[in-house]
């Protein structure tokens, strides 16, 4: 239980932090981080998994390029479904996406496990 806690405070870190670098993003306040990590979870734990198996011949004709597209449509599903998360249009979500998997890892590579 503590482990899926912390997860949940370090990806609200990394929302708010990539968040803050891209003006296209929009965060009301701390709530809506919190909820848009915990919805981005939850997302990219039932319905990519399912768009990524459905769209498996795209992605292998673009050598794994289109699961970026995917990303981003994860992303912006997040923010339609999250009060005060706001996303101005689909290429910000593409760059939130890329952003957020890079502050993500940077995070994780201080974690102690």
């Amino acid at each position: 239980m503590k482990k899926i806690i912390v997860n949940w405070i370090l990806s609200t870190l990394a929302i708010l932090i990539t968040a803050y670098l891209l003006p296209g993003i929009g965060l009301e306040n701390l709530a809506a981080a919190f909820i848009a990590a915990l919805v981005l979870g939850i997302l990219n734990a039932i319905v990519r998994p399912i768009l990524l198996i459905l769209t498996l011949p795209l992605n292998v004709l673009t050598l794994g390029l289109f699961t970026f597209i995917i990303n981003a449509m994860v992303v912006s599903l997040a923010a339609s479904l999250v009060p005060g998360f706001k996303i101005a249009s689909f290429g910000w979500a593409l760059l939130f996406s890329i952003i957020l998997s890079l502050v993500n890892m940077g995070i994780n590579r201080f974690r102690k496990e």
